[in-house]
């Protein structure tokens, strides 16, 4: 019996973190929309993409964030960008862990990848009318940029902070 509210605990705390980094992600993103949306980007939220670095079970919070941000974008830019933008965060998310496991440090490389690549790639075709080989590319950058910039400035203090307080045996 004692497991079972053991385990009834466990799974409360998992849904109420996951939930939280979701709003957060969200209203970070969305009051934040002219600099979270769009070819140029830095997203405040994604600062977040580092928990996954010290705990798989924060990956459901933070790519329901995205796809909540991504529905409500309000340049609408459709299903394309709400279901290849959550698919760039949750597969950053899961190799964020994968790598995390073994250098934390490097576990902010992947958000900046999935990212640029993914998000980047198809953002010129929703947004411009004529789509080059350069603007791809270009715009593959830009958004990896902003995504570097998030993660070293503000990422890698919070990686640094996580480690120092033991912040990390808090996390679901």
């Amino acid at each position: 019996m004692n497991s079972i509210k053991t385990d009834n605990k466990k799974r409360i705390r998992f849904v109420v973190f996951n939930g939280i980094i979701a709003a957060l992600y969200v209203v970070l993103t969305y009051f934040l929309a002219p600099i979270s949306y769009g070819p140029i980007q830095a997203r405040i939220s994604e600062i977040m993409t580092v928990f996954p670095i010290f705990s798989w079970s924060t990956i459901p919070g933070l790519t329901v964030g995205c796809l909540i941000s991504n529905l409500i974008n309000p340049e609408n830019l459709g299903p394309v960008d709400i279901i290849g933008g959550t698919v760039a965060t949750l597969l950053a998310g899961i190799t964020s862990y994968l790598i995390g496991k073994k250098n934390k440090w490097l576990g902010i490389i992947p958000p900046v990848v999935f990212n640029g690549v993914i998000v980047g790639g198809y953002l010129p075709f929703l947004l411009f009318d004529t789509v080059t080989v350069q603007s791809v590319l270009i715009t593959m950058l830009t958004v990896a940029g902003g995504e570097a910039v998030v993660l070293i400035v503000l990422g890698l203090p919070l990686v640094t902070l996580i480690e120092k307080t033991g912040l990390k045996n808090k996390l679901p």
